[in-house]
């Protein structure tokens, strides 16, 4: 039997975290990795974990941190200056206040990043550091010869690669002790492959568990994804390596969080989803991010089945057409970003009449294993 623990705050998720990484209370950790969807607070709880690891002056200055954190917020650190006059000398500029860059002008990171960002895109990279400016290149072959194309604007999925790469870059600083970041104790992940596809999203998890599975490190660290395969990933390559939880985070309403801990337990997310979901349905407190949730299980579903579109899982149900265009509608756009709201009566309604429409062509299963012991977190 699993168990889920309650809490009212992510304040109090992040603190039950810490908890389990220095054994306050319990067997102490190294590793925490948690699945959560989006619009759950992942990133609000990558904060807050920072945040409760700061201490400051009497003015109100930070004196002390121990967080390294990857989340949208480091990927803010970078910007691009494209040269809109004159098109020719674009450059992703970093934020050299930050904190993330201690130590960066001493540090060539050059070679660090490239080990790992050339595992994925075949880009080249130079980083000025006087300018903190950061210039692309890449070889193509024009009539059997080579030519290098120089200031060019890479994709925003190798971006996000290479500002991945630059902050593993760091994070092995971090662990090798590099002076610059003695001050690290946690090393934080929240969904750091947003713009991948399934091989890249792979081969981060691999690169990611062999660096972290160094059996000397005194790091502890955290991990969050809203992706399955991922998430499914990291499980497997963790596996024994080094001691760790593993979790589901649900949200259900303001001021009301809980853990899911997976156990021993196969990663049958999506049957958990759906056991939640059917619970929401039976309450009554919808809310319009439900519908994120239940897309995702019909996605999981098609790509089961081998389908090319989820409206084959619905296929054959009445108002087929009113539900995938309710489907397409409610889990993108406004209704997905915005803060949670909860659904008017009439879309309950929808939500209702999709779900048991889809539970009843396919029959899932719900096992004891879902049938969770809940427990009360208490400071």
């Amino acid at each position: 039997m699993s168990t889920q623990t309650k809490f009212v705050s992510l304040t109090e998720v992040a603190n039950y975290f810490r908890k389990d990484l220095t054994g306050d209370g319990r067997k102490e950790k190294d590793l925490i990795l948690f699945f959560a969807h989006n619009g759950t607070g992942k990133t609000r709880l990558s904060m807050e974990f920072r945040q409760a690891g700061k201490k400051f002056d009497a003015d109100g200055n930070t004196i002390e941190r121990d967080t390294l954190y990857f989340n949208a917020f480091t990927e803010d650190l970078f910007s691009w200056n494209n040269d809109l006059e004159n098109d020719t000398n674009r450059i992703l500029k970093i934020n050299k206040d930050s904190a993330f860059f201690d130590g960066l002008h001493e540090l060539d990171l050059n070679i660090k990043i490239e080990s790992f960002f050339h595992n994925y895109v075949d880009v080249n990279f130079d980083i000025n550091y006087e300018t903190s400016e950061i210039t692309f290149s890449r070889s193509i072959l024009v009539g059997g010869n080579e030519q290098r194309i120089e200031n060019i604007k890479i994709s925003r999925g190798e971006e996000n690669l290479f500002i991945w790469c630059f902050f593993l870059a760091i994070c092995q600083l971090a662990m090798d002790k590099d002076p610059a970041y003695n001050w690290v104790k946690y090393i934080y992940i929240d969904d750091p492959i947003s713009s991948l596809d399934e091989n890249n999203a792979i081969a981060v998890a691999c690169d990611l568990a062999n660096l972290l599975s160094k059996e000397d490190s005194e790091i502890k660290t955290v991990i969050s994804t809203h992706h399955s395969l991922f998430f499914n990933v990291l499980f497997n390559e963790f596996g024994r390596k080094v001691k760790n939880k593993r979790y589901f985070l649900h949200f259900k309403e303001p001021s009301d969080y809980s853990l899911q801990d997976t156990g021993d337990t196969p990663f049958f997310h999506h049957i958990s989803t759906l056991s939640e979901l059917k619970q929401v349905a039976e309450s009554n407190k919808l809310y319009t991010y439900h519908f994120n949730a239940l897309r995702s299980i019909l996605e999981k579903t098609t790509s089961f089945f081998g389908y090319d579109k989820i409206d084959k899982c619905i296929h054959g149900l009445e108002d087929e057409v009113l539900f995938e265009r309710a489907l397409q509608l409610f889990s993108h756009g406004k209704y997905s970003i915005f803060d949670p709201v909860e659904m008017g009566d009439d879309n309950k309604s929808l939500f209702k009449r999709i779900l048991n429409g889809f539970l009843a062509k396919y029959e899932f299963y719900f096992p004891e294993i879902f049938n969770e012991e809940i427990q009360t977190e208490t400071e």
